[in-house]
């Protein structure tokens, strides 16, 4: 069976592709904000990054899902935990050994919003895994009031060359702006992930095409849906689809052209499916957890998706810039007989 676990094109590690950072220069436009304090400080943020690094490596070592959710929350932990159940269903020898790893503070790009009493407080930062090279991912990290501690809630692959433009303050803090807000973006993070659903389900030949302008994380999600539909011939189907959402926070940062950089996640599933009686799926090592090389007539995965896209302030596309998805389940009905012949 030719599996499409990782169709998604980009796992949870750090990236494969390192854009040139860019460090915003300050705007005047942002001093009105300057009333409001900073959700932390810039050396509180780098120690929360520093931190995150640490114990996720322990974490990872182990499979150890209580220490994963002291600095994970939403989707990230979701997706982190789906690679532990992965790889708690390899054999010993499929397993490959743990490499510590950490992202670099010295070329972290942060983004710090002033944040209005009341609200919750979050930062967003561009990393690398990498020390000396460009930062590859945009992550979010968000405070945990239960836990009295940041967290990373979400974490999305860079695809391309630039960092996006965020307006700083005179003392190097970003604005916060509503990520659902129609008045003063041109669309929202509901409207984002009906776009991104779209590059999916049908190549981007809907809302996609209407949503965002050409990039290189929107053609890799077309990409995707086109290599994957066709990957059987006609023996089999594979078909894409929107699916309940569990994680509907979004985050939004003010840009330097008005708009703004919105973190929000999604979650779709793929369905595979033989055409006729008589032919079977055989399930792959990636996929024993969830479905014990069972043959299945089909299969149905889902996988939890973190995206991040620039969006203008009035009517114009906007620019998918990342995103990151993996696989958190798979389910499928067995055949009756083991011996059929698989597509």
């Amino acid at each position: 069976m030719a599996l499409a676990a990782t169709a998604c094109g980009s796992g949870s590690g750090s990236g494969n592709n390192s854009p040139e950072a860019k460090s915003p220069a300050p705007s005047a436009s942002a001093d009105t904000q300057r009333e409001l304090l900073p959700a932390l400080t810039k050396q509180q943020a780098l120690a929360a990054i520093d931190r995150y690094s640490q114990v996720n490596n322990k974490a990872n070592a182990d499979n150890d899902r209580a220490l994963l959710d002291s600095v994970e929350d939403g989707p990230m932990y979701a997706m982190s935990v789906s690679e532990f159940k992965e790889s708690e269903g390899l054999t010993a020898s499929e397993r490959k050994p743990y490499k510590p790893w950490a992202y670099d503070t010295q070329s972290a790009q942060l983004y710090i919003p002033r944040i209005a009493p009341g609200q919750p407080r979050w930062f967003a930062a561009a990393l690398s895994a990498t020390p000396g090279k460009a930062p590859s991912r945009l992550a979010v990290f968000a405070e945990q009031p239960q836990h009295k501690q940041w967290e990373m809630v979400a974490a999305a692959d860079l695809y391309g060359t630039d960092l996006p433009k965020i307006v700083l303050d005179a003392d190097g803090y970003a604005t916060a702006v509503a990520a659902n807000s129609n008045k003063d973006l041109a669309v929202g993070a509901d409207q984002l992930r009906e776009g991104v659903l779209d590059n999916f389900t049908t190549g981007g030949q809907n809302s996609g095409k209407k949503t965002f302008n050409e990039s290189k994380a929107s053609s890799l999600q077309i990409k995707v849906h086109d290599e994957t539909v066709t990957q059987y011939g006609s023996q089999g189907t594979s078909t894409f689809a929107g699916a309940t959402n569990r994680y509907g926070d979004a985050y939004a940062l003010k840009t330097t052209d008005g708009g703004a950089l919105v973190f929000f996640s999604h979650t779709h599933t793929q369905t595979d499916a033989v055409t006729h009686h008589g032919l079977q799926l055989n399930p792959g090592k990636d996929d024993r957890a969830w479905l014990h090389d069972i043959p299945r007539t089909s299969i149905r995965y889902e996988f939890v998706c973190n995206d991040a896209a620039t969006v203008p302030a009035k009517a114009g596309p906007s620019t998918l810039v990342g995103y990151t998805c993996a696989r958190t389940d798979a389910s499928g009905p067995p055949v009756n007989s083991a011996s059929l012949p698989s597509v």
